[in-house]
């Protein structure tokens, strides 16, 4: 069983491409080394959307342990506060998988 977390975020303008540099080098293996697996990112520049899903082996519960340990570490406060807020809204939700992805 596999937990999956959508997170659909809008940039504010003119900040998409540094958002994204800024998710390749420093949130992404901040998200891995807390426990996490990345299933997707995507960026939609033309209208500022940047949509990646996080994962956790487990249940909700499992997620939701590793979750609270990522959001409380000194790793993840030191990379969060040494950027400017980019993302002007966010939507976070579970999902379920119903159709693993095919080769």
């Amino acid at each position: 069983m596999k937990t999956v977390q959508l997170r659909r975020y809008t940039i504010r303008d003119g900040e998409f491409e540094a958002f994204v540099e800024w998710w390749a080098t420093s949130m992404r293996a901040l998200r891995i080394n807390a426990g996490f697996t990345i299933e997707f990112a995507y960026g939609i520049p033309e209208t500022n959307e940047f949509i990646w899903a996080v994962g956790v082996d487990g249940s909700g519960e499992d997620f939701a342990e590793v979750e609270a340990r990522y959001l409380d570490s000194p790793e993840r406060a030191a990379v969060m506060g040494a950027i400017p807020e980019r993302v002007e809204e966010r939507l976070i939700q579970r999902v379920t998988i119903v159709s693993e992805r095919e080769s």
